[in-house]
């Protein structure tokens, strides 16, 4: 059972255990209404009766000075007594720290400055060194993050099982989703350059005592020098003249530097939690980038206005920090206008509980400060629940936290400028929320840099087509190639819409100024005018693509994979247009006419593979049908006169060759009744596919509900989150 902890009003008064017994139970109220204001636990009738005090002031204080004696004694007793709560039982609670560090690459091949990798592995030594019930999970798919967690031991642990941009860069939501796979008594969320020491440790185990589902957030102190080294070990902090420095010395120094503007920034912090039954917010998480900005605002804001948790600022007891040069070089060089920063942006201004307006200003009335005096813990309450009668008997005590019989009244001052610094710049409570508007949201990235980004080693991409009518199709698609670590594709954006909805989603995106702007919602199925519009402006992309030297495989985003089918197709080699075929009869040739699927070819770079592209392109120009029928009569001649055998054609003019796909690894919609089979995955994994394509439907809601109801869907709308990848 967790132990029960006397906490002290920030007016000087004193709040018993019964005061966080009653928010508990607020707070469980709360989880089953919904509805009401965030109440604080001092609503009492006792509590009344001292707002009617008409004793003389001295009798007041005298009174409140007994009763703070009486706390001060319930509050040691609690603090020496405690046994903490764990997965077992007894000791500390286990503590799980999630981050995402920036790749270990050289200053050589990256813009990265070579100090960054340094502080990294400073901070997660840091953290290590704390206690050996802490564990690290770093969220990356990059090698040399897994290099560096296995040259830290087994508590360090690389998970990769969550969704990134095509950048690397991890989603904030994503994290948050995957930290509760894990079983440990509290999760910690922090920036990989913060460097933490024994006072973290402290106050979580503080928090910990309270018998109520709290959510701890702490700012960090920027540092652009330190007056002292930190050895390997980080047993001990040396002073750069020499003898050694302890822990109070290195809070002097961070404290003093938090008098300065901008001297902690809101996006560099510390989220801690425990796991209890309290989700930490109601509502959907929306599609964050980590480390670009608003996250961690938003989060704290919507677990405010959620109001199923005790939202905890430790600011004041937790002492770290982050190394920066030069805290201006950010604004200096752009990053804060970059793209990623534009997106958290923009995303912070439309979702959440009007955070970004003047309604949540009052978020200062709604979270407890937890402080330290002399080595004990407090809790400050909000400034509008304070009482009225100690209020005019001392000011003083405003924020004093608890006084004992040794503190005289005229060292109040100065224990409310150690326990509690107002002049701290720090508090999460003191950053203001911003007038934010919707910006552009525009990769900075041509066609050619994005080729160059994400093409493979055999200079091989991905492409897929796709409007909006189609984008939660899209997503699957993608979902589907991040779980096959496939990174080597892009999406060209039919409109605007799916342009910047991809742009959120950290795709690889570029706009068609040449793409068809009458495309509609839901009639744009196979044999509509939509259609025919839309299926030549791939082969059009397709030949823009082999004229810039990178080979091509053209996949229609309704086309599930099962295995990355690049390998086996590369091998084809050049001068090879290596094709699905659309025949639904399961004996006899596959190459008769108009059986080529142009939804799913593979295509290398060269001359002649450029030269019949062309003559593809130019023939579906002037034709009224689709591209697929230019395909065909191009490739293997009107009426098939250039087939070869029952798999393949001939063009003449450039010698290329057609080869159609085996359909039992490459199977089309309408072959052996695939899509009918009771589980379809299964089906087709038995059979030995590598790809199915959900064509042969008519009806956009038609295929989507087959697919979805497959179980061959990878993507969750509802989270705009890849579903866990599970085989």
């Amino acid at each position: 059972m967790r132990s029960r902890l006397t906490s002290y009003h920030g007016g000087g008064g004193i709040s018993e255990t019964s005061s966080i017994r009653r928010q508990s139970a607020k707070i469980r109220m709360t989880k089953q209404r919904r509805t009401g204001p965030f109440a604080l636990p001092f609503h009492s009738k006792e509590v009344a009766k001292l707002h009617r005090f008409s004793q003389p002031p001295w009798l007041v204080f005298l009174s409140f000075c007994g009763l703070g004696l009486i706390g001060f004694w319930m509050f040691m007793h609690a603090t020496n007594t405690a046994q903490f709560t764990t997965d077992s039982g007894y000791g500390h609670p286990s503590i799980t720290i999630f981050t995402s560090p920036t790749p270990f690459i050289s200053s050589s091949s990256s813009s990265l400055p070579s100090y960054v990798g340094s502080r990294q592995e400073l901070a997660v030594r840091s953290w290590l060194a704390l206690s050996p019930n802490i564990t690290v999970v770093l969220f990356s798919n990059h090698p040399s993050i897994k290099a560096f967690a296995r040259s830290l031991g087994s508590r360090v642990s690389v998970e990769s099982n969550i969704d990134f941009t095509f950048l690397g860069t991890p989603f904030f939501h994503s994290m948050m989703a995957e930290s509760q796979f894990f079983n440990s008594s509290v999760s910690v969320l922090i920036d990989p350059q913060i460097v933490l020491f024994s006072d973290f440790l402290s106050t979580i185990y503080e928090a910990s005592k309270l018998d109520v589902d709290w959510f701890l957030v702490s700012s960090s102190t920027n540092v652009s020098h330190l007056p002292f080294h930190l050895n390997v070990t980080l047993k001990a902090l040396l002073h750069k003249s020499g003898p050694k420095a302890n822990l109070g010395k290195l809070r002097e120094f961070l404290l003093q530097t938090r008098h300065y503007p901008n001297s902690c920034d809101g996006n560099k912090g510390i989220l801690a939690w425990n796991s209890g039954g309290a989700p930490l917010h109601a509502g959907v998480l929306p599609p964050f980038l980590y480390g670009k900005g608003i996250h961690n605002q938003w989060i704290v804001n919507e677990v405010l206005a959620s109001e199923f948790r005790l939202v905890i600022d430790a600011s004041a007891t937790i002492s770290s920090f982050y190394m920066d040069d030069n805290p201006s070089r950010l604004f200096v060089t752009g990053l804060l206008d970059s793209w990623e920063n534009n997106c958290n942006s923009y995303i912070g201004s439309v979702y959440g509980s009007l955070y970004f307006r003047d309604q949540m200003i009052d978020r200062e009335k709604r979270i407890i400060r937890l402080g330290n005096c002399g080595g004990h813990f407090f809790f400050q309450f909000p400034l509008d629940e304070k009482m009225e009668g100690v209020q005019m008997t001392n000011k003083e005590w405003e924020h004093a936290g608890f006084v004992r019989r040794t503190f005289l009244p005229s060292k109040l001052m100065k224990l409310q400028s150690y326990c509690m610094d107002e002049e701290n710049k720090c508090w999460i409570t003191k950053q203001q929320p911003k007038k934010l508007v919707s910006k552009s949201l525009v990769l900075p990235f041509s066609l050619n840099q994005l080729l160059k980004m994400v093409a493979d080693e055999n200079r091989s991409i991905v492409l897929a087509v796709a409007g909006n009518s189609y984008r939660d199709m899209l997503m699957s698609w993608v979902c589907r190639l991040r779980h096959l670590s496939v990174r080597n594709f892009v999406i060209n954006a039919l409109d605007a819409e799916t342009y910047h909805f991809s742009v959120l989603q950290g795709l690889p995106v570029f706009m068609d100024p040449l793409a068809p702007r009458n495309i509609s919602y839901d009639n744009c199925h196979f044999g509509s005018d939509c259609f025919l519009n839309v299926t030549k402006v791939k082969s059009r992309l397709v030949l823009q693509i082999l004229k810039l030297g990178y080979n091509v495989l053209l996949s229609d985003v309704d086309v599930y994979w099962f295995r990355n089918p690049l390998p086996f197709l590369h091998s084809f080699g050049p001068s090879v247009l290596v094709v699905q075929s659309d025949e639904y009869k399961e004996t006899g040739p596959i190459n008769l006419p108009r059986r080529l699927n142009s939804g799913f070819y593979y295509i290398q770079s060269s001359t002649t593979a450029i030269a019949a592209m062309k003559k593809v392109v130019k023939h579906a120009s002037m034709s009224e049908l689709s591209e697929q029928p230019s395909f065909y009569d191009v490739l293997c001649g009107v009426g098939g006169v250039n087939r070869v055998g029952n798999n393949g054609c001939i063009e003449t003019d450039t010698n290329l060759t057609v080869h159609f796909l085996d359909r039992n690894m490459f199977p089309n919609g309408a072959y052996q009744d695939l899509w009918q089979k009771k589980d379809v995955g299964i089906a087709c994994r038995r059979k030995g596919c590598v790809i199915l394509h959900n064509n042969w439907i008519s009806g956009r809601e038609r295929k989507l509900d087959r697919q979805v109801l497959s179980g061959l869907w990878a993507y969750d709308s509802t989270t705009r989150k890849c579903r866990r990848r599970q085989h």
